[in-house]
């Protein structure tokens, strides 16, 4: 007897009440991303479980759709229709962020940022500037190197040794000031401490009589930190103790925001 088109869409579903060949899709996509951007079908295979078949045919409709290429030595690479999604999901992340910002401003006084690691640079997505009247180098859309910035070092704090060294190697570490760190030792001596204090510091590093305190958003989609950035003359070693826990409980509930699946969708089962 022929299998109805109900029990077919039943066996299609994920024990999540999903779509499985949706999840399965996004799942090789971010397997991809965590590789490198670029993978062969055994890699996937082996990272992920599924058998080359079911893999073979997810990614030829990836490749049709333009969200994956096949390169020429046969193996699959992330492709450009992905940029336009990340960009405008960069975007609204930006947007989501600026009423915790805003939180931040109120209660500490100081301007309020929230950075991407996108590649081997920082990229601005948010800010809300302190009433104080101040020029501060960051904007949102700029694009720093990490190794002088706070957001970047609360970022790279999580990579292992080894690939913050290769990071820099990339990047090189150009001196921002007289007190920007200019060494891959020095550098992972200072990660070392925000692994340590659960906080970095930008202390004159990226602009003279600046300071900036940060903190990482637990379990953000992608790499992202959240900072307030003040004259070194406010931002005192006293006032961290009080801004610290502040931005802590602020990088909680931001995350618990962009984590959360949101409102069930309407129409559904």
């Amino acid at each position: 007897m022929p299998t109805s088109s109900a029990s077919t869409t039943d066996s299609a579903k994920s024990a999540s009440g999903g779509v499985q060949s949706l999840e399965r899709a996004f799942d090789l996509l971010e397997r991809m991303a965590d590789a490198g951007g670029e993978v062969g079908l055994s890699e996937l295979s082996a990272s992920s479980g599924l058998p080359l078949p079911t893999i073979h045919r997810l990614m030829r409709t990836l490749v049709a759709c333009g969200y994956v290429r096949q390169q020429p030595n046969r193996r699959y690479a992330l492709g450009p229709r992905l940029i336009r999604l990340g960009e405008s999901a960069a975007r609204l992340l930006g947007t989501w962020a600026r009423p915790y910002l805003a939180r931040l401003v109120e209660e500490t006084g100081e301007t309020a940022n929230m950075a991407l690691l996108d590649g081997d640079e920082i990229v601005y997505v948010a800010q809300v500037p302190s009433k104080h009247s101040m020029r501060m180098f960051t904007e949102v859309g700029r694009r720093v190197l990490p190794h002088s910035t706070g957001v970047g070092k609360a970022l790279l704090a999580g990579f292992p040794d080894d690939e913050v060294r290769a990071l820099l190697a990339r990047t090189g570490m150009p001196a921002a000031t007289d007190k920007t760190i200019i060494t891959p030792d020095g550098f992972l001596a200072a990660l070392a401490d925000v692994r340590q204090a659960g906080y970095a510091v930008d202390d004159n590093e990226q602009e003279i009589g600046v300071r900036c305190l940060a903190v990482t958003v637990p379990d953000s989609p992608t790499p992202a930190a959240i900072s307030i950035s003040g004259p070194a003359g406010r931002v005192t070693e006293s006032a961290t103790e009080k801004i610290v826990p502040v931005l802590r409980q602020v990088a909680e509930e931001l995350s618990q925001a962009l984590t959360s699946p949101g409102p069930a969708v309407q129409g559904g089962p």
